[in-house]
């Protein structure tokens, strides 16, 4: 199984776009080509080659990176060996929303392109050109906002103290998740209304885990729990997890 580097990050982490995408050789965009084409038909063809932040420098203090393809990310997803020759680290945010209630849970749907199934701490999505600000500025906490409101049916104004957490690396696919937690005041059943008034079909259910219950739930999930939950979820501030 691939390894899962983890990255230490400050709660003051800045990410910046400093170079463009590089081309690719003419056989491997082909190859990309191909890969691309079979996602289509498996996904009947919901995907979408938007851009996407990949990292190509990861300090405490600040990742450097530029905007890629989606097409290259799928393609190393799907054969993992690509990053040698593609080399993208795309980056994702990762919410973890902690309540009066307790924490955030979703599951993925069965046919999501990554982690399909598995329960994780949402919202989550990848860091697209909508956060970018001025002097090549990426704001993630906003693109954790954005996510917030279109996954979950919540405003910004629901959630504050934003506080990244870490960077956990697929040691396959290369996606880095960035944890960011977020405290709010709203109750469980506040949450699960505003999801199905306002959110997406994203997670299938939505479960609100209450801060004693979580051992037990980690463990009842088991297989289908994604990797970066947990690791999360020890790195939140005054969060205390006991067996």
């Amino acid at each position: 199984m691939a390894a899962w580097p983890v990255h230490a990050i400050e709660p003051g982490v800045r990410v910046r776009v400093v170079r463009e995408m590089a081309p690719l050789d003419p056989a491997l965009e082909a190859e990309i080509d191909r890969i691309w084409a079979g996602a289509q038909e498996d996904m009947g063809g919901k995907l979408f080659n938007g851009r996407v932040f990949s990292a190509d420098v990861i300090t405490p203090r600040l990742i450097c990176g530029h905007w890629t393809e989606f097409r290259r990310i799928v393609a190393q997803m799907r054969r993992n060996e690509l990053y040698r020759v593609i080399g993208a680290r795309p980056l994702a945010v990762g919410g973890v929303i902690v309540g009066p209630d307790g924490v955030v849970f979703g599951r993925r749907p069965a046919g999501a392109i990554y982690q399909a199934g598995e329960w994780q701490l949402p919202p989550a999505g990848s860091v697209d050109p909508g956060a970018l600000r001025d002097e090549g500025v990426v704001d993630v906490v906003g693109q954790l906002l954005t996510e917030l409101t279109e996954e979950l049916g919540l405003p910004a104004e629901a959630v504050r103290d934003a506080t990244p957490l870490c960077i956990v690396e697929h040691g396959g696919s290369h996606v880095l998740d960035l944890g960011i937690a977020v405290r709010t005041e709203l109750r469980a059943e506040e949450i699960h209304a505003a999801h199905r008034a306002a959110g997406n079909a994203e997670y299938d259910p939505l479960r609100i885990v209450a801060v004693g219950e979580l051992p037990a739930f980690l463990a009842a999930a088991g297989e289908m729990l994604n990797h970066q939950a947990p690791v999360f979820l020890a790195r939140v501030p005054g969060l205390r997890l006991s067996a």
